[in-house]
């Protein structure tokens, strides 16, 4: 149809993919169809406005409510509509690449996979082929100093250190530690990774790979004071805003964000761990993995997750601490069932005669360095501030 969108552009799946008009109401239904026949037609411009309106309806019907309740339906016509118009955008010719390719970052974030997750291969498509003034890096010579900058916590004393160990068989793991729920340090079993191999993840590589990606940012110092908060720009923009900036703001991080699925190439330069093969789930069932990106001081407040963890950390150090799920109680959980799993103390800062209990709860703690991958077993609580800048990979299992 147009030399801008690619040969894979799925036109017969688009025009075949059934939408339940019951499911989203017909007066959505009709106008997803208008889109439809306009996009065909080659009006594109008219098509981009159409998706323009159903973007803003979706928007609203995903943000309402909890995340947790939004039916699938929503997010694929999101993400189906991000496809139209991302297409129309680069058919028509008016718009910039860049435009094209936020518009399929937001679709990745907030819709879900459709054709094989078609949406992705465009969006890694425009930023590899289409985009021809990416920004120039800004200070990532320095990335050297950002990864071995001097820890600020200073005389960190570990008195009460997690286990290490080299790599274990599968059957020691889950002998040793998985079934009897003991968190442990493994030594090498990242060695193999790509992204540990020659800096590869350095700052100029990001840039290169995804410079121009759209990711969800926490701003503030932690997700449970009042005035953090959430913004979306581009990872160059992070990278020069948080990571290279010279008299940093507030505190940025790209913290528990599914990276590795938006962004592919970055993907291929992880492995998952083969202790996640124990799983309980079905045999091709996959673990969820999650980015950590962000500067010296970013934290993660005393909490726990459901599921098995294993914590990877590629560039920097953290310092983590965890407590056993038996000392729930002393670590006073929020009230309420969206903080539940978060305690109401600051680790560093703790206020004794609100939190009595706290200081007498037994704890193990390290400082994980570039090259180690930490485990924490399910409902462990733990609380983790960077010591320099950060990249983790986290891969959580049943």
């Amino acid at each position: 149809m147009t030399e801008n969108l690619p040969s894979f552009f799925p036109y017969e799946e688009i025009k075949l993919y059934k939408i339940c008009d019951a499911s989203i109401g017909s007066d959505i239904y009709q106008l997803f169809q208008l889109c439809i026949k306009k996009f065909f037609s080659q009006d594109y411009k008219l098509a981009e406005e159409v998706c323009d309106e159903l973007v803003d309806i979706i928007w609203e019907r995903l943000n309402t409510g909890h995340w947790s309740q939004v039916t699938i339906t929503w997010r694929q016509l999101y993400t189906l509509v991000s496809l139209i118009k991302a297409g129309a955008m680069l058919a028509h010719g008016q718009g910039k690449p860049q435009d094209a390719l936020t518009v399929c970052d937001l679709g990745l974030v907030m819709g879900a996979p459709i054709m094989d997750n078609i949406l992705n291969r465009l969006a890694s498509y425009i930023h590899t082929n289409l985009l021809k003034d990416k920004p120039k890096p800004q200070d990532s010579k320095n990335y050297e100093e950002f990864k071995t900058k001097k820890q600020k916590m200073h005389n960190i004393i570990i008195k009460h250190p997690i286990q290490l160990v080299d790599c274990l068989s599968l059957e020691s793991f889950k002998r040793l530690y998985m079934d009897s729920n003991q968190p442990v340090i493994f030594n090498g079993a990242m060695d193999h990774w790509p992204a540990m191999s020659n800096n590869k993840w350095s700052l100029d590589y990001l840039r290169k790979v995804a410079g121009e990606r759209l990711v969800p940012i926490e701003v503030g110092s932690r997700y449970t004071d009042d005035s953090w908060s959430q913004t979306l720009i581009t990872i160059s923009q992070f990278i020069d805003g948080y990571i290279c900036a010279k008299s940093p703001g507030e505190t940025g991080y790209l913290a528990q964000h599914q990276l590795f699925d938006q962004i592919p190439e970055l993907r291929s330069d992880i492995c998952i761990p083969d202790y996640c093969c124990l799983s309980e789930g079905t045999e091709d069932e996959e673990p969820v993995i999650n980015a950590w990106f962000g500067p010296e001081g970013t934290v993660s407040p005393l909490h726990y997750d459901p599921k098995h963890n294993f914590l990877a950390q590629v560039v920097g150090e953290k310092y983590v601490r965890l407590y056993d799920p038996q000392y729930t109680d002393a670590l006073y959980p929020h009230t309420g069932c969206i903080l539940e799993n978060t305690s109401q103390v600051d680790v560093e800062a703790v206020d004794q005669e609100s939190y009595p209990l706290f200081s007498s709860a037994p704890y193990t703690e390290c400082v994980l360095k570039s090259g180690q991958m930490l485990y924490i077993p399910p409902k462990y609580w733990h609380y983790i501030r960077s010591l320099a800048t950060s990249f983790s990979v986290s891969f959580w299992w049943s």
